[in-house]
């Protein structure tokens, strides 16, 4: 998906509205002094009509006439046949020089480009459509030229561009000089939001982007997330500290205990009580060895998992458990970097799970695209779709009684997926061929150098 940051965004909103602005003004200004109308080209009749009344008068009546009918668009002036009068006429013009010269009265006229608008200028084309669009030489039968100017009614500039038009460059001129300031106190911002994607408790807190030029709100912002981090990070740290203690207390009152239910002279009771301490025993170790994959305390050793496998295999062979393995040939080597017993902790839990709801545990170990993929199946009734994510949650049971007889107290796969991610791998539950349950743990093969 393209990514357009703000500045962007507000850069391409200003260059299509002045583009749209400029279409408009280019749309304008050619409409109105190319068309043949009277906006700019009178029509033949209303010249012969003014050449006729200026025929019919003559002194200060005359000149009377020609302030009456000039104005600003349509400027009029009698020379006198003889004056030497400059402009040339473009070859374009000759088709319109042969329409007035039809509607006036067999009269000679010229129609020219006017001289002080040639290519002098830095515009000329426009300067000559804006400024003067267009200029008539009636002869009159008097013997006198009449000479009309058809102005546009669009003010210009020197250079011949529309009135407004630099203003409306400057401005974008300064909207563009604001957008790159933008750009720059902003970038900061875009650097904090990557960092914040970074940030890793269970790591060194990434380094903050350097904002000492920036405005003072913007290195405010980013002082704060600083010290919140920091924050966060003490307080992880206290409380790794505060379950670390309790878990070590705790089992120490826990093997106290286990060696008084050594006296208990019922061999039945004294087993049952044997069981709940050691489920209350490696339930503080699942928590306590999920917090230090929270905080970033698991150790990081190569690992060769096919062995680590096949011990915990052979182990739950030897109690006649209902298991088997099959290992591709290519991933027996295959080494993978994390702490060896939050490893045997994962393959332990989905293990146990897949024998203790699925009667079986069929375990698969290959290589997929340069990762170990481990999947464990088993043969029991599978878990519905719409629950194979929340199983991976602290606490979930899909036995909801909380019978311990039942399930155990809904630890298992959420340190199993603590563990796995702790470790740069991701574990995730399916449907096993069979109808029961498929749990792929997939691990990066490390890769030296």
């Amino acid at each position: 998906m393209l990514r357009v940051t703000l500045a962007a965004r507000l850069a391409l909103i200003g260059l299509v509205g002045f583009t749209v602005v400029t279409t408009v003004v280019v749309a304008i200004f050619y409409r109105t002094t190319l068309r043949e109308n009277e906006l700019t080209r009178p029509s033949p009749a209303r010249l012969d009509v003014l050449a006729t009344l200026l025929e019919r008068t003559s002194g200060d009546a005359r000149q009377a006439v020609l302030d009456a009918v000039s104005s600003p668009q349509f400027m009029v002036r009698i020379v006198p046949s003889a004056a030497p009068v400059g402009g040339e006429t473009p070859s374009q013009q000759q088709q319109l020089r042969e329409t007035y010269a039809a509607g006036l009265a067999g009269r000679s006229v010229e129609i020219v480009s006017p001289p002080e608008h040639r290519a002098d200028r830095l515009f000329p084309r426009i300067a000559r459509l804006m400024a003067n669009a267009v200029e008539f030489r009636i002869g009159l039968r008097s013997g006198d030229l009449l000479v009309i100017d058809a102005y546009t009614r669009l003010p210009v500039t020197p250079f011949g561009l529309p009135v407004g038009f630099g203003a409306g460059l400057f401005g974008s001129i300064v909207a563009l000089l604001a957008l790159l300031v933008m750009q720059r106190e902003t970038r900061p911002l875009a650097r904090l939001a990557a960092a914040v994607d970074r940030v890793d408790l269970s790591t060194d807190p990434p380094p903050l982007p350097d904002a000492r030029r920036s405005a003072p709100e913007i290195r405010a912002v980013i002082a704060a997330f600083n010290r919140l981090q920091g924050r966060l990070a003490e307080m992880l740290r206290a409380r790794m500290t505060l379950v670390g203690g309790i878990a070590h207390d705790v089992r120490t009152f826990a093997t106290r205990l286990r060696l008084r239910v050594e006296q208990i002279p019922d061999d039945a009771e004294r087993q049952r009580a044997v069981a709940d301490i050691d489920d209350m025993i490696r339930l503080l170790d699942d928590a306590l060895l999920s917090t230090r994959a929270g905080a970033g305390g698991l150790s990081q050793e190569m690992v060769e998992l096919a062995a680590l496998i096949a011990v915990e295999m052979h182990d739950r062979r030897v109690q006649g458990a209902p298991v088997d393995l099959v290992t591709d040939e290519h991933v027996r080597k295959a080494v993978v970097l994390g702490d060896r017993l939050a490893l045997r902790r994962v393959l332990a839990n989905i293990i146990d799970n897949a024998l203790a709801y699925g009667r079986a545990a069929h375990v698969r170990m290959s290589l997929k695209d340069g990762a170990v993929l481990v999947s464990v199946e088993d043969e029991g009734p599978g878990i519905p779709a719409d629950q194979r994510q929340t199983v991976l949650e602290p606490f979930h049971r899909l036995e909801k009684s909380r019978n311990r007889t039942t399930g155990g107290a809904g630890l298992g796969l959420a340190v199993a997926r603590n563990l796995v991610e702790a470790n740069g791998g991701t574990i995730e539950i399916g449907a096993a061929p069979n109808g029961g349950t498929r749990v792929n743990v997939t691990l990066p093969v490390f890769q030296p150098g």
